[in-house]
């Protein structure tokens, strides 16, 4: 009983320190100006939705009371992250699984090696490949593209889906898909009927890992874009009026930013809870 007690009041501790951050983002989103610098912090406080309003461009006059010039640039931006970050899962997690049932289900000459050159890729931090990236971008005309963007991190997510991937086809019986051949099914038919439904769970953790690491990615996405492509990491970072940062503005960006992640994650919940126990039971 006292051990019952004493982890539950391990995980509310643990709670309140993962999730007090996020509230606290969330809070400073809709507190008024004076209360956001209010000592001490305020908990209770009267909200308001200007900081939202401003950063939506639906009430340009009300960004003057904080210094802002302009219109936002959130609003572009943020679409540009859904399209580079949705582009490039749905790229990574298409030819990782491919690629991953090949190295499952075929006899690959080197696998070892090939496995260990792909898993390379994500060895070196960004900020090694920043200027090379840079350089060759700049040759072939991929800077501020959002071509250049979904390209780059389909490359660098891929290594991650192809063995996470690998992991869980390996634990679909060989038979399945043989029992379906037997049938008269061809190759490809078998891997669309009978391993792929088998794989949901794996293919949904994949690409809630890898829309994960597009949709925060911040260096490249800061080096190689300026205007037409740049997503919102960036531009959330840069928010600030003639008098100082903008803190209310950038909790609300924030606070945006957060949403399609989280709806995404909800929507496949179902798959996500199974893929991330796929294969501690073995046969």
């Amino acid at each position: 009983m006292v051990w019952k007690v004493a982890k539950g009041i391990l995980i509310a501790l643990a709670l309140v320190f993962f999730l007090l951050p996020i509230y606290w983002i969330v809070a400073t989103s809709f507190k008024q100006w004076p209360d956001i610098f209010a000592i001490p912090p305020k908990f209770v406080f009267r909200g308001t939705l200007v900081h939202y309003l401003t950063l939506f461009n639906i009430r340009p006059e009300e960004a003057a009371k904080f210094g802002q010039v302009g219109k936002s640039l959130f609003p572009p931006r943020f679409l540009n992250s859904i399209v580079i970050a949705g582009v490039s899962t749905v790229l990574s997690v298409a030819l990782g699984t491919f690629s991953a049932y090949a190295f499952s289900r075929f006899r690959v000459r080197g696998e070892n090696d090939l496995l260990f050159f792909i898993l390379s890729t994500r060895m070196l931090p960004p900020i090694v490949v920043g200027i090379p990236f840079f350089v060759v971008y700049r040759a072939l005309g991929l800077i501020d593209t959002h071509i250049g963007l979904i390209l780059l991190y389909m490359t660098f997510n891929l290594s991650f889906a192809v063995w996470l991937m690998k992991g869980f086809i390996d634990e679909i019986p060989r038979e399945f898909e043989e029992a379906a051949m037997v049938d008269g099914y061809t190759r490809f038919e078998a891997f669309f009927k009978v391993i792929l439904p088998q794989a949901l769970s794996g293919i949904a953790a994949t690409a809630v890992f890898c829309l994960i690491a597009a949709w925060n990615e911040f260096f490249f996405a800061l080096i190689l874009t300026s205007e037409k492509a740049r997503t919102a990491p960036p531009s959330i970072a840069a928010i600030q009026g003639t008098s100082g940062i903008n803190w209310g503005q950038i909790a609300a960006g924030v606070t945006v930013f957060l949403l399609p992640v989280v709806v995404f994650t909800f929507l496949v919940r179902k798959y996500l809870a199974r893929g991330l126990t796929f294969g501690v039971i073995k046969r």
